[in-house]
């Protein structure tokens, strides 16, 4: 741990108490088999639901300006399915902590680490490009078994949250890296190694440009060109996806061919295509929590000025 970071064990004012009773509980549910631990996350999903209506409303938004043909019922029937997701991605966060692998790999099937795994032969780094889907945090263990790799993590306002994702993203990870410190991704893609990445959310307007997602102007990084660049890396695209039986299917994608090119959007596009496509393979389980479409520049609308009606 570098010199900057505090243990978990160090985070024992009152304050952090309700968290540490949360992570207890949470070990005890990791415990039960497996369906009874989605089960209980769904329960979860539909309290976060039932209680979150300013949350609520930013998925319902989300939803609308991403599939304009559904029926307001379909909607609201997809951001409830997405809330249950939700609440079964916290108790798989506990799973990513805390399970055994043996039983992990049990349930996930991965296709595709030949991608990954002939890139790395021939010297090359790779970055596996993904997304915030709510399967990501316990799909790391099985992957860390076909080969090594770095994530990429975002500071959260709070220390000890922060630390929490970071210690648990490191149970599967070799290293963590905050996602704006491109010198050290470069650094590690050069040194031959995987670096997972996830560029989907929504990003300021300095390093972005406007293109669209479903249809809709969102801000997107274009650094995915920049970093295979600079790191002489290959990309391979990852995605998660949780089945209907509770397992789970991990997939790793050719590396995209001629990339970087001399034109960033344009790789971007690729990118968000193949998001769109597998989101569409699973669109309760994609982050639509998120805001996806702020921050757009003047004259675009302001997609979250009036949820209420959406609470």
């Amino acid at each position: 741990m570098s010199g900057n970071r505090k243990p978990l064990s160090s985070y024992r004012a009152p304050r952090y108490w309700p968290v540490w009773a949360g992570m207890g509980l949470l070990r005890l549910i990791c415990l039960l088999p497996h369906r009874v631990t989605l089960a209980i996350g769904r329960v979860f999903g539909r309290l976060a639901h039932a209680s979150g209506g300013s949350r609520r409303a930013v998925v319902r938004r989300n939803i609308e300006l991403c599939f304009p043909e559904l029926t307001p019922d379909e909607r609201d029937a997809l951001a409830l399915e997405h809330f249950k997701a939700l609440g079964m991605m916290l108790v798989e966060m506990g799973l990513g902590r805390w399970a055994r692998t043996k039983h992990l790999q049990s349930i996930m099937r991965l296709s595709g680490a030949e991608h990954v795994l002939d890139a790395l032969a021939a010297g090359k780094g790779v970055i596996l490009l993904s997304a915030h889907f709510t399967t990501l945090e316990i799909s790391g263990r099985v992957l860390a078994e076909e080969f090594p790799f770095d994530a990429v993590f975002r500071k959260n306002r709070s220390e000890f949250m922060t630390e929490l994702q970071r210690s648990g993203r490191e149970v599967s990870a070799d290293t963590t890296i905050e996602k704006r410190d491109i010198k050290k991704m470069v650094r590690s893609l050069r040194k031959n190694r995987a670096v997972w990445y996830a560029p989907d959310q929504s990003y300021n307007r300095k390093g972005s440009e406007l293109i669209d997602f479903f249809g809709v102007p969102s801000m997107h990084t274009t650094a995915t060109s920049t970093l295979a660049r600079l790191g002489n890396a290959i990309v391979v695209p990852f995605f998660p996806r949780r089945l209907d039986d509770s397992t789970y299917e991990l997939v790793l994608l050719p590396a995209f061919e001629n990339f970087p090119s001399d034109d960033p959007v344009a790789d971007t596009k690729r990118y968000i295509k193949v998001l769109e496509e597998h989101i569409g393979t699973c669109p309760e389980q994609y982050f639509w929590i998120h805001r996806k479409f702020k921050d757009l520049p003047d004259g675009y609308p302001d997609y979250y000025s009036d949820l209420d009606a959406l609470k």
